[in-house]
């Protein structure tokens, strides 16, 4: 019955996908395991012939892969010729070259920007991979705790290790409150500054420069096309007017050499003749060419100039960038000064007495010296050095 009711679908107009049929064939050898071996192997032929012919070949044209590959050898042999100089160039507008080179630079300083306020934010570079890492699998990095924060954990930690009573370890609690509250501070301006300043930037790096660069790349092929096109052109004429030349010149005499020269500009005009299209057929392709090229030019150069008017975007971004880094600094140092007026407080409500001063009361009283004894001689007083010149005589 199976077989019967796929027989009767033969003369539907229904194109199945490629991947479909070959699914629908290995579901229906795997559902018959004995119809290859018995009689009923005719039915699979026949379910084979009723799928439709076009539906296992639909996405394989021999036509276009070989109009595509003839297309991609013109533009690989133009290009090489110019590099060699052998081939003509036909060189773009200057206005459409000045803004293709402007936006090449802006989205090259852009890129750089970004990877530079992303080192200001991230320092460890093994955080930035992995935030990028996450990004690309679409899904939210942890969170980890920043520099400032594990200080002020340290410092709070240590304060309670070496008694939250003592001044030293009131301070390290403080300090430590303080530092935790300005990585939280930091964390705001990590957030405000990617969704303000970093988003878009990446935005125009990751959409708007990229269409651009795809329709200059589509440009550059439409030029290599329409140089082809003209030095086909070229060809075309010269070996039709070669071989006018000859058709209308006179045999050559009977000489080896005459005759010689001869067939080998027969064979060199048969040759390029066989190489090259028709005058007509090359005119009208170099036609085409040419309007297309006009076309893209026109459609890159509109796109060139709506990126140049994102500056004044961008200008905007940056007063937000500023104004987020001024918040944060101004937050920071309003924390050290309440820490400093806290410290200031706490050191001066546990500063130590200083010491009694010492008076005469304190000293010790030394015994009067006894005096001279009346039968000893008084000691003789040393003689003092005399100066002039009585000292000399």
């Amino acid at each position: 019955m199976t077989l019967q009711c796929h027989l009767q679908t033969r003369g539907c107009d229904v194109v199945f996908p490629r991947k479909l049929c070959l699914i629908a064939i290995i579901t229906f050898a795997v559902s018959l395991p004995n119809c290859v071996h018995h009689q009923n192997s005719t039915h699979l032929f026949v379910f084979l012939q009723v799928l439709p012919a076009t539906s296992l070949d639909m996405d394989f044209s021999v036509k276009r892969l070989a109009s595509d590959a003839g297309t991609f050898l013109s533009r690989a042999v133009q290009f090489a010729e110019e590099k060699l100089g052998q081939a003509e160039k036909t060189e773009l507008d200057v206005r459409l070259d000045n803004l293709l080179a402007k936006a090449d630079i802006s989205r090259r300083w852009t890129d750089r920007l970004i990877k530079q306020t992303e080192v200001v934010l991230q320092p460890n570079p093994g955080l930035r991979m992995e935030e990028l890492l996450y990004g690309m699998l679409e899904r939210e990095a942890p969170r980890h705790t920043s520099n400032h924060e594990q200080l002020g954990e340290c410092m709070i930690d240590a304060g309670h290790e070496l008694g939250p009573g003592s001044p030293y370890g009131k301070v390290l609690i403080k300090c430590g409150e303080m530092e935790k509250q300005i990585g939280g501070t930091q964390r705001k301006l990590i957030q405000g500054v990617t969704v303000g300043f970093l988003t878009p930037l990446r935005n125009f790096v990751e959409w708007d420069s990229k269409t651009v660069l795809k329709e200059g790349r589509l440009l550059e092929n439409r030029r290599l096309d329409l140089d082809a096109a003209k030095t086909q052109l070229k060809r075309a004429r010269t070996a039709d007017a070669q071989h006018s030349r000859l058709n209308s010149a006179p045999l050559p005499g009977e000489e080896y050499r005459a005759q010689f020269s001869y067939m080998f500009s027969f064979l060199h005009v048969k040759w390029m003749k066989m190489w090259t299209t028709e005058v007509a057929q090359a005119e009208a392709q170099l036609r085409k060419t040419q309007d297309d090229f006009d076309r893209q030019a026109e459609i890159t150069r509109l796109l060139l100039e709506g990126i140049s008017s994102t500056q004044a975007n961008h200008l905007s971004y940056l007063k937000d960038f500023v104004e987020a880094q001024t918040a944060y600094y101004a937050q920071c140092h309003q924390y050290m000064v309440d820490l400093k007026v806290q410290l200031g407080s706490v050191i001066s409500s546990d500063k130590r007495p200083s010491s009694c001063p010492v008076t005469d009361a304190t000293l010790p009283t030394l015994p009067e010296p006894a005096a001279h004894p009346p039968h000893l001689p008084p000691p003789s007083s040393p003689p003092s050095p005399q100066t002039g010149p009585s000292a000399a005589s």
